[in-house]
């Protein structure tokens, strides 16, 4: 997967075919009303982001969104607007060579699918993909990312970490602070196989850290009263951003800073490329990062 490029002319045919326009609503972009086969971890032994004459650099991007039911604002403006906002600033800015962008849906782990992953593409399929996921909107309890982390670690092969022993990117985005770890291990557990299809005996810990080997792994923390929970925050210190609700117009220009900061780019430069407009809050996102000198996972 990954060949051919992402052009305007692709996304507005595409959103023209669906009649995606700002006036629809969550359930009439989303119609599926099941998970697709082709999404379920059950039925997906590995997804590959390899390279191609198109993209000779591959670079796999993971963006995992959060569908539980508070959430369903989220996935429609990335629908809308984000997607497409991301992937021409990726090229526009040369933020990244050969984005190959994968994404995943993430919800309750009691819910009859809490995991669904889109192929690595790096044209218009990687939006049909989206608009094809089931947004299930259930419940809260138990939003589990680390399925997704565990997902990226253990059924992905790519040829950026095993050519070039490079790393690519997983942004994990949702109003969960929290992450299950050892206070409900065994519930969630029992849950796995019927999940992701196999039995998994790894912790959240060893997940994050199974992840890391392969991503560079951050979390966009929606909430509009950012307290230093536990959890998530707790688990990716220096990789979690906190912006507000009404702050998710800047999710794409903190997704590329993050990856230029990663590689080497100030903050001062990451910030001033983006419209005056939008500094403030991608200014306050980008400072939560600590990308040199961790100590690492934090218990």
């Amino acid at each position: 997967m990954g060949r051919g490029s992402y052009t305007a002319a692709d996304w507005n045919k595409l959103k023209n075919s669906r009649n995606l326009t700002n006036a629809k609503d969550e359930k009439e972009i989303f119609k599926s009303k099941t998970c697709d086969q082709r999404f379920d971890p059950r039925y997906i032994q590995t997804r590959e982001a390899r390279d191609s004459e198109d993209h000779p650099e591959s670079l796999p991007i993971i963006i995992g969104l959060d569908v539980t039911a508070s959430m369903g604002y989220l996935a429609e403006k990335v629908a809308k607007e984000s997607l497409n906002e991301t992937m021409m600033k990726l090229y526009s800015t040369n933020a990244v060579k050969d984005p190959a962008l994968m994404f995943a849906a993430y919800g309750d782990a009691n819910d009859e699918y809490p995991l669904q992953v889109t192929q690595f593409e790096s044209d218009i399929r990687i939006a049909e993909q989206l608009l094809d996921l089931w947004l299930e909107n259930g419940g809260s309890g138990m939003v589990v990312p680390n399925l997704l982390w565990y997902f990226a670690a253990k059924h992905t092969s790519l040829d950026n970490f095993e050519k070039r022993h490079k790393k690519g990117f997983i942004f994990t985005i949702g109003d969960e602070a929290d992450c299950r770890d050892d206070s409900e291990y065994n519930a969630l557990v029992s849950l796995y196989p019927g999940i992701l299809g196999e039995k998994v005996e790894m912790r959240v810990p060893e997940m994050l850290k199974a992840a890391q080997e392969k991503f560079e792994v951050f979390h966009i923390f929606l909430n509009d009263s950012y307290t230093k929970a536990p959890g998530i925050v707790k688990m990716l210190p220096g990789h979690t951003m906190a912006i507000r609700t009404d702050e998710i117009d800047a999710i794409p220009e903190i997704i590329i800073s993050t990856m230029q900061m990663t590689r080497g780019m100030k903050l001062e430069q990451a910030v001033k490329q983006w419209p005056d407009l939008k500094e403030p809050v991608i200014r306050k996102a980008l400072s939560e990062l600590n990308l040199k000198g961790e100590k690492g996972l934090v218990f």
